[in-house]
């Protein structure tokens, strides 16, 4: 069985920190296409960025210079750093993984940026 746990999600000013962990279980985070997404209220889920099994990245153009996706193979858990945040960058984030034509989501954790 899959599962994708969030964590990290938390209230920051603008301008701050955050660091997202999403630890996977039933599933490789290293052998399969891992992502985050976020959804804000009255918007559609939108892609925040994804990693490759080799490694390659691909990231929204709003979040391009101050948001790195990553992951620890040992730990089976991916992560996504995000820097200089913005009010707009408020949403629930999901984690989502990709196995086989199979798509596996979390539950989300939710990130809110106060100006």
């Amino acid at each position: 069985q899959v599962q994708l746990v969030e964590s990290g999600g938390d209230l920051v000013q603008t301008g701050g920190s955050l660091t997202l962990s999403c630890a996977a279980s039933g599933i490789s985070a290293s052998g399969n296409v891992m992502g985050w997404y976020r959804q804000a209220p009255g918007k559609q889920r939108e892609l925040v960025a994804t990693i490759s099994a080799g490694g390659s990245t691909v990231y929204a153009d709003s979040v391009k210079d101050r948001f790195t996706i990553s992951r620890s193979n040992t730990k089976n858990t991916v992560y996504l750093q995000m820097n200089s945040l913005k009010a707009e960058d408020t949403a629930v984030y999901y984690c989502k993984a990709q196995r086989w034509g199979s798509t596996y989501w979390g539950q989300g954790t939710q990130v809110t940026v106060s100006s």
